[in-house]
């Protein structure tokens, strides 16, 4: 069947990528759209467009044979690709089987266009209560899989990446008295084993979209091995960030069952590492950063 060559990746998609993993992946991206083009002749599809979206892969909207509305995702990091697909067939199955095709020599895979549009269908009401409920259900089925083992870990990722940029980043913070306060609850973030599950870590609001029935599904995960309370945590700071913080954060405890004490370090860990960094790039979202920051020290003074 004849399938469309896309043209050159969106520039917002390069700059976001760019961003991401710096000028060297120029040169995968010049090579997305044969990429893609050989993906759809693989699996039969037709490509429509690219969907300008994410910022550590390439997405394409196709259609099968039977008119089925799919997203086509090419990954520039093989290990993050090999990662992410185990995850969503492990947590999406039957009817709502997110991942179609793979090919592990172009690092692509068809996934099914949650809702039938992209971004997905409407969000209903007691959406927080419908994504904490499918966040629980994929940590429980996570626990103990044989894919945990592969996984890199939360542990590591903490020790190498998270808290040395936390401290690099706090010489030249303008909120020092704030970031003082809250270093201390960095080393409260204690794991425990028996918690131990198959983390999401990207739990942003654009990652959970919605099926037409109002089922939520969870996507873009970057796969790791560690304590549940992380992802509760990441949730209940960034799904809205400044907004229904409190309330995302009693629905966590509430359906997860850990204690405030082994989730509330975390969520103040979370926000330090987001803060230095909006302040590191002049993001806007310094400002609300700091009152959830400033709040979540609050409760964390009564509560710990």
């Amino acid at each position: 069947m004849a399938v469309t060559t896309l043209p050159p990746v969106p520039p917002g998609c390069r700059r976001r990528l760019t961003a991401h993993y710096g000028q060297q992946v120029n040169i995968w991206l010049d090579s997305v759209p044969g990429l893609l083009a050989t993906a759809a002749e693989r699996w039969s599809l037709t490509l429509v467009g690219y969907y300008d979206a994410g910022h550590a892969s390439v997405l394409a909207t196709a259609t099968d044979q039977d008119g089925l509305l799919l997203l086509v995702k090419v990954w520039a990091d093989r290990d993050r690709y090999s990662h992410e697909i185990p995850a969503l067939r492990l947590w999406h199955r039957g009817p709502d089987a997110v991942v179609r095709a793979t090919d592990d020599d172009l690092a692509a895979a068809a996934l099914l266009m949650v809702g039938g549009v992209p971004g997905g269908a409407n969000r209903p009401r007691h959406e927080a209560g419908l994504v904490s409920a499918a966040l629980q259900r994929a940590h429980e089925i996570g626990c103990g899989d044989p894919f945990l083992a592969g996984l890199p870990t939360l542990h590591d990722f903490i020790a190498d990446e998270v808290l040395p940029r936390i401290h690099r980043r706090r010489a030249a913070t303008g909120k020092p008295h704030l970031v003082e306060r809250a270093l201390p609850y960095t080393a409260r973030t204690l794991e425990n084993s028996a918690r131990t599950t198959i983390l999401h870590t990207d739990l942003y609001r654009e990652n959970v979209l919605f099926t037409q029935e109002g089922r939520p599904v969870l996507l873009d995960p970057l796969p790791m091995a560690g304590d549940a309370a992380y992802d509760w945590a990441f949730w209940s700071v960034y799904y809205q960030l400044g907004h229904d913080t409190g309330h995302r954060l009693h629905q966590a405890l509430r359906v997860s069952g850990i204690p405030a004490e082994a989730v509330l370090p975390w969520c103040v860990l979370l926000s330090l590492d987001g803060l230095l960094y909006y302040e590191e790039t002049a993001d806007l979202r310094v400002s609300g950063m700091t009152a959830v920051l400033n709040n979540l020290l609050a409760l964390s003074t009564r509560c710990l």
